[in-house]
């Protein structure tokens, strides 16, 4: 029995532990996406007004900062917010097995009475089920709610968030970095941006196929294009607007 338990606590947390590293490279894929294309739809915004390295650096830059910060607080406030309703729902079933534990009994032969357990076969895995506290909070949860374990670590994941943004975001504006800093080295740093940005995004994009499972070339290509379709839009509004930087 005690081997069981030791087995049953051994594989709880080893899926507890892949739901968190699951859930650390949705964020580090979801940061590293918005931060290379809201970024390079700066660069792109910029180059179709002629704007000079200077300025885009500028732009770039304070894209960065806030635009990062927005979205690790959005998805740190995201977490939060799951993970508060999963305790608050956790806590009420608690206090309805400790506080009515016939009818919620009940709902759990009721539950597995609709899977098509019947007779001593039913009543053996009601008792099993009912015999231990947490494992029918867990139940009821799962089967009866449909909420499994929330493993969200809200701190966590503002900060992956923050830093795949800041880090991947800053790619697109390595090329205007050189041109700002010696010019002579870098004299046309957008088809640079253009070239390293593509490359991120579909290395970003062939990273997420670990979430999906689609083909590495599918999920490649898809961040591509709406990367691409978003600087293009940006660049045409820059070029369109052009006359207003003087």
């Amino acid at each position: 029995m005690a081997e069981a338990a030791h087995t049953h606590e051994h594989l709880e947390n080893s899926l507890s532990e892949d739901g968190r590293r699951s859930q650390h490279l949705a964020d580090a894929v979801l940061g590293a996406t918005d931060g290379i294309i809201t970024t390079f739809a700066v660069v792109a915004g910029a180059a179709g007004a002629y704007l000079s390295a200077g300025i885009v650096l500028i732009m770039g830059m304070a894209n960065l900062v806030a635009d990062g910060f927005s979205m690790a607080v959005g998805n740190y406030l995201g977490a939060r917010s799951q993970q508060d309703y999963w305790k608050r729902e956790r806590a009420r079933e608690t206090w309805e097995i400790e506080h009515l534990p016939e009818a919620e009994r009940e709902e759990v032969r009721r539950l597995y009475r609709r899977k098509g357990f019947e007779g001593e076969t039913l009543e053996r895995i009601v008792a099993t089920i009912t015999s231990e506290e947490k494992r029918w909070v867990d139940e009821m949860m799962r089967e009866e709610l449909g909420i499994q374990e929330e493993r969200l670590a809200p701190f966590s994941s503002g900060l992956i968030t923050f830093a795949a943004f800041n880090l991947a975001g800053s790619l697109p504006l390595i090329s205007y970095i050189i041109a700002f800093l010696n010019p002579a080295l870098m004299p046309g740093p957008f088809p640079v941006s253009v070239a390293v940005t593509a490359i991120s995004l579909f290395g970003v994009g062939v990273a997420r196929r670990f979430m999906t499972h689609r083909p590495w070339w599918e999920s490649g290509l898809e961040i591509l294009l709406v990367g691409g379709f978003a600087a293009a839009c940006a660049f045409l509004a820059g070029y369109l607007l052009r006359g207003l930087a003087g």
